[in-house]
């Protein structure tokens, strides 16, 4: 008899759920009755999981490299006392390597009828978008000798927004543009192409800048003062096609170009200019337009962010096309693409003469750190080699920017830490030449 009852409590046992059962008991079941009694009444007290209810709040966005912090609130509407381990499962690129455990585990105690709220911390390692899994939650029993699981489905999407490492230039910048602008005493006045006002002639001044009519209608020598072009339009276009996606140093070169155009727009908007964005590859894959210029920079930042390099070859005819329905007017046009000879003699120069004959033409690319290192080694017989097709290399990138420079386009080529300032320091050589 005891046996018989033995026998089926063990097959109540074996339709519990699998996983309920640590793997130490399952032996000791068939030689001890209460000890598997305990365990199913253990698992009956425990507080079911399938009613439990979930909310979320917290950070929607974060700058990749600083950290997100989003709140799970679990409630517990069952009568019994929830005792759980919680598992917050995100995507791997949630977690800085070796972290995700310690932050995506939880340890809940909740009384009948109440809440409690957890905290998860997030350090994302991409830009993009991060979404919530699953919530993993295991319920035990006030002995801790089995447990009831189960998943719920909590949504909630984290935007990883690009770094902008190279807003550190920024201020240098802005004071050479507030030099040109004519706001600070300087040795060497900057010059626009807009007339700003007159004032007294000192010794220094440049002749040319004499006004003879207002010095003929006053008792001194009246020189004209200028300031930068103001109201002007840029667009920023970055090719998201298949050269994008090569990794240049730490970064893909995607990621570099969108530093470079974000510290363009900051120091743009802030010299009075207007700027758009068109990212393009073989279609329009994302697009800033007409924003205000407090908000051109957010809105920028926030359209980059899920950007991604497409391993097709760019449809350059099409994306000049699209350039130029986005700027109907004189415009500045940046393109941040590659220098490859290939892509730009087969895509590139064929479509020039029609950016070129409206707009001036700014082309932006990113250098391989690498290459520079190579061409300098000489230490072994292999470095040599290696020296030399550096070296080729080199020559073939300034040969590719020598005939954009021939059709009027004005070529920066820089490593990832020094693409973002010379774009800028481009710009304000432009804008002080008049040639936006």
């Amino acid at each position: 008899m005891a046996l018989t009852g033995r026998t089926a409590l063990l097959a109540v046992l074996g339709s519990l759920p699998v996983g309920i059962l640590a793997p130490s008991w399952t032996g000791m079941l068939a030689v001890n009755a209460p000890l598997s009694l305990a365990i199913l009444c253990d698992y009956a007290l425990a507080a079911p999981v399938r009613t439990l209810q979930f909310t979320r709040s917290g950070d929607t966005t974060v700058r990749l490299g600083d950290g997100a912090e989003v709140q799970l609130t679990v409630t517990n509407p069952s009568r019994r006392r929830l005792r759980a381990h919680l598992r917050d499962a995100w995507p791997p690129s949630s977690w800085l390597t070796g972290t995700e455990q310690a932050a995506s585990r939880h340890t809940l105690d909740i009384p009948a009828g109440e809440r409690r709220r957890v905290t998860t911390l997030l350090r994302p390692t991409r830009r993009g978008d991060r979404r919530a899994e699953q919530v993993t939650i295991r319920s035990y029993g006030p002995l801790g000798l089995a447990a009831r699981q189960g998943n719920h489905h909590v949504p909630w999407t984290v935007r990883v927004l690009p770094p902008f490492t190279s807003r550190k230039h920024l201020p240098s910048r802005l004071a050479r543009l507030r030099e040109l602008d004519g706001r600070t005493s300087v040795l060497t006045r900057g010059e626009g192409t807009e007339f700003d006002s007159l004032r007294a002639y000192v010794p220094g001044d440049d002749t040319r800048s004499i006004d003879w009519r207002a010095t003929a209608r006053q008792s001194a020598v009246a020189v004209r003062t200028w300031r930068p072009e103001r109201d002007r339009h840029i667009l920023i276009v970055l090719d998201t096609g298949r050269t994008s996606a090569g990794r240049v140093g730490d970064v893909p070169r995607l990621d570099a170009a969108m530093d470079a155009a974000l510290l363009l727009t900051a120091l743009a908007t802030r010299a009075g200019d207007r700027v758009d964005l068109l990212a393009h590859d073989r279609r329009t894959r994302a697009q800033v337009q007409g924003r205000a210029a407090g908000e051109v920079l957010s809105a920028m930042v926030t359209a980059m962010a899920p950007l991604e390099p497409e391993l097709v070859e760019t449809d350059v005819r099409g994306l000049s096309a699209t350039a130029l329905a986005s700027a109907p007017r004189r415009s500045l046009i940046v393109l941040l693409t590659s220098l490859d000879a290939a892509p730009v003699e087969e895509g590139l120069l064929p479509a020039l003469p029609r950016l070129t004959q409206r707009h001036t033409v700014l082309v932006a690319a990113v250098a391989d750190p690498h290459i520079e290192e190579m061409a300098g080694a000489r230490d072994t017989v292999d470095a040599v080699y290696e020296a030399a097709a550096a070296t080729q290399a080199q020559a073939q990138r300034r040969r590719t920017a020598e005939q954009l420079q021939r059709h009027g386009v004005v070529v920066v080529d820089a490593t990832p830490d020094n693409l973002a300032p010379a774009l800028a320091d481009a710009y304000l050589a432009l804008k002080a030449a008049g040639r936006l």
